[in-house]
């Protein structure tokens, strides 16, 4: 076993593959012969003892020891551009690239104006924002660090509680006019309920009364949405009554837009968690971002530590 032939190079190579799934469509890619790539592939199956790969006259597919040493192989190639980025910026730490990721409606609504402000204070930091409601690979994805709704479960990632998002329930005057407002929370079964398809429960109303009786209500209706933004809309639109994150609503609100209902009830809050790539934490302008973002968090309409 030669491991000289485990290069960042052959490791690229491989990578890509693994990606794209076609030897000359990467061969294209990076201006190279599919002879070429071939060898880098055969020589680093030869170095790592393993067969990496299985080959097809139209595809090419990881093995399992391939799907593992591909997981690593990301990893090193991110921590040695980690290492390169570092050297560069550590003349100057208000530059350089910070790589965030964050649930998709507050970004929108919140964060991305956050970004601009925190960019307009350091310009010379350039922010990599990706908006998804999935649980993603941080390391995988070359990710710093990443805002999040909801309880979380990977440990290996450093994680810095914002505060707790309150919910109300809302509906649009339109549709209040139309079948009227639920005094009660028995009520809420005759009305129209717009549901959230990606979030386990949401079939359910879950309200407390202000003499702390519990209240679970099951919650019809005749549509169901897998983005916040759509239930904003949705709501906004008269299409029906649910429950809403503060932020998500709070401006439709103040416009008088939306209404809100059986406010002496209250709703479950949700936990607003920052991770932070253990390895990203120190990072000068990485360090900047998440001070920032830990300050304006407590701002955010409906954010509010425990």
């Amino acid at each position: 076993m030669d491991q000289s032939n485990i290069t960042l190079e052959r490791m690229r190579t491989f990578i890509r593959v693994a990606e794209r799934g076609n030897l000359s469509a990467v061969a294209r890619e990076l201006g190279t012969g599919q002879s070429t790539i071939t060898r880098h592939l055969r020589e680093l199956e030869e170095a790592v003892g393993a067969s990496l790969l299985n080959r097809t006259t139209r595809r090419v597919a990881l093995t399992e020891e391939g799907t593992r040493y591909y997981s690593q192989c990301v990893q090193i190639l991110r921590l040695v551009e980690q290492a390169c980025e570092e050297i560069r910026d550590v003349s100057n730490a208000h530059s350089g690239t910070i790589r965030v990721s964050c649930t998709a409606a507050l970004g929108v609504l919140h964060i991305t104006r956050l970004i601009f402000a925190f960019q307009a204070r350091y310009p010379n930091i350039r922010i990599d924002l990706g908006l998804t409601d999935e649980r993603i690979d941080l390391v995988k994805e070359g990710v710093d660090i990443a805002l999040r709704l909801g309880p979380l479960t990977d440990s290996s990632m450093k994680l810095h509680h914002l505060g707790q998002s309150a919910r109300l329930l809302v509906a649009a005057p339109a549709y209040l006019t139309a079948h009227g407002r639920p005094e009660t929370p028995v009520e809420l079964m005759a009305h129209n309920v717009i549901r959230m398809s990606n979030i386990a429960g949401s079939e359910t109303l879950v309200l407390t009364g202000p003499d702390g009786t519990p209240h679970a209500i099951p919650a019809k209706g005749d549509l169901r949405v897998d983005h916040g933004l759509a239930a904003r809309e949705a709501f906004r639109a008269g299409r029906g009554i649910g429950p809403a994150h503060r932020w998500l609503v709070d401006d439709l609100l103040a416009s008088g837009e939306l209404e809100p209902l059986l406010s002496d009830h209250s709703l479950p809050t949700t936990p607003l968690n920052m991770l932070i790539v253990p390895a990203r934490a120190k990072v000068a302008r990485v360090r900047l971002l998440i001070d920032y973002l830990v300050e304006q968090a407590a701002r955010l309409p409906g954010i509010g530590s425990d």
